[in-house]
């Protein structure tokens, strides 16, 4: 049995404003649909199973970049854009926090109907991922919440998360179908009924292998079957402190974004002319979306610089920029609605500012403080419909203190 991800989070309490819980759900919409398109289904759980993916995800939506509330916000968000088109994705998202999370298997068991997939199957991996991280191994963590997201092809990602009150943290686990298959080699039909808690039939010699590996990590010091269970896992653990810090980011990629985004640099790359003239700070947000959408496992290794493309609702590293924001998601939806006539030179332009960033990285050499560039970011927030969950963004008093003057 092994997770394919786990992520150790500070908790952190509050709620989402409607301002930025409706942007989530449109932007995340968008992100989906594109990676759907361009790489599938089963592409768009793989990533969902990274802990660091996630978590970047989360960020570059606009949610506070440590938080554990990413993971109700996000996979909130997720849900009511995605499941509402369930049929045209072919994704479905099941389950939720508290007790939304105990209807799991009558929604798998609704989707299962529509799409001819073994449904007691599809439920046993369900609980049996929650019965391994809540009760085979007691590392701790209550579960509290259980995400259950399948395709109609049959592969799923499981994103859970329980809290451990004494320590005021939380830990999310990531499982992914390809990596547990013992969970589902052997139907278990004896698994049944909605909100009946978490049942194994471990008397059927069905069941003999599952039962002596449960018996197993049941018998074990948690101390020793933690790393086993992850060993092949990607495991993050994101400090306690609210702001972001020059060692919480890859000041290479972050500066290579930044510098990208001046509006007299896009130019200068053919394969981003469609994107001149937009705006120096939106092509900022609208280079790390495309890093979320196209890139590689190892450039989400510092979820934090995900931050920079929309902020936080707590104002860390700075106020979400409303105005950047749906100025981000509108040029990222007509460029999906452009790729569905054909005309794929806009998403094409959109993928590349990733690559180029990318590729600007490997030779840039930082030359600044990132506490004066955030300084700027929030000195600057007003003029972008800047927004945190305290109050809108205001100009400073006095303004000839701003570190960075208006070209």
């Amino acid at each position: 049995m092994k997770r394919s991800g786990s992520a150790d989070l500070p908790l952190h309490h509050g709620h989402v404003p409607p301002w930025l819980a409706t942007r989530m759900a449109t932007l995340g919409k968008a992100i989906v649909e594109e990676i759907i398109a361009g790489q599938g289904k089963n592409a768009l759980l793989s990533k969902l199973s990274d802990p660091f993916w996630f978590q970047s995800l989360g960020a570059v939506m606009g949610m506070d970049w440590h938080s554990s509330g990413i993971t109700t916000s996000v996979m909130g968000a997720l849900r009511r854009s995605i499941n509402p088109l369930a049929k045209e994705f072919g994704i479905i998202i099941c389950g939720g926090k508290g007790s939304q999370s105990r209807n799991t298997p009558n929604e798998i068991l609704r989707f299962a109907e529509t799409t001819g997939l073994p449904a007691q199957d599809l439920v046993r991996s369900s609980k049996l991922s929650a019965k391994v991280d809540n009760t085979a191994v007691q590392d701790g963590f209550q579960l509290y919440q259980h995400h259950f997201i399948v395709s109609d092809e049959g592969e799923w990602t499981v994103i859970q998360q329980g809290m451990r009150d004494s320590s005021a943290t939380a830990r999310r686990y990531h499982w992914h179908s390809p990596t547990v298959r013992s969970f589902t080699e052997t139907p278990h039909t004896s698994i049944y009924g909605a909100n009946q808690g978490s049942i194994l039939n471990l008397t059927d010699k069905k069941a003999q292998p599952l039962k002596a590996a449960m018996l197993e990590v049941a018998s074990e010091n948690p101390d020793k079957m933690l790393p086993e269970i992850s060993k092949i896992s990607r495991h993050l653990v994101l400090p306690g402190h609210h702001d972001v810090t020059a060692k919480d980011v890859d000041l290479k990629r972050l500066g290579a974004v930044l510098w990208l985004a001046q509006e007299k640099n896009v130019s200068n790359f053919e394969e981003l002319l469609l994107l001149d003239g937009l705006g120096p700070r939106t092509l900022q947000s609208l280079a790390l979306v495309s890093e979320v959408i196209y890139g590689q496992p190892a450039q989400f290794k510092d979820p934090a610089r995900f931050s920079f493309a929309h902020g936080g609702k707590d104002g860390h590293p700075f106020p979400v920029p409303t105005r950047v924001y749906d100025e981000t998601i509108d040029t990222l939806q007509q460029a999906i609605q452009r790729s569905k006539l054909g005309r794929q030179d806009k998403i094409q332009a959109i993928q590349s500012l990733s690559k180029v960033a990318d590729r600007l990285a490997e030779d840039f050499v930082p030359d600044g403080s990132i506490d004066e560039y955030i300084a700027h970011e929030r000195a600057s927030s007003w003029k972008y419909g800047g927004r945190t969950v305290f109050g809108k963004a205001r100009p400073s008093q006095n303004r000839q203190l701003d570190l960075f003057n208006d070209q």
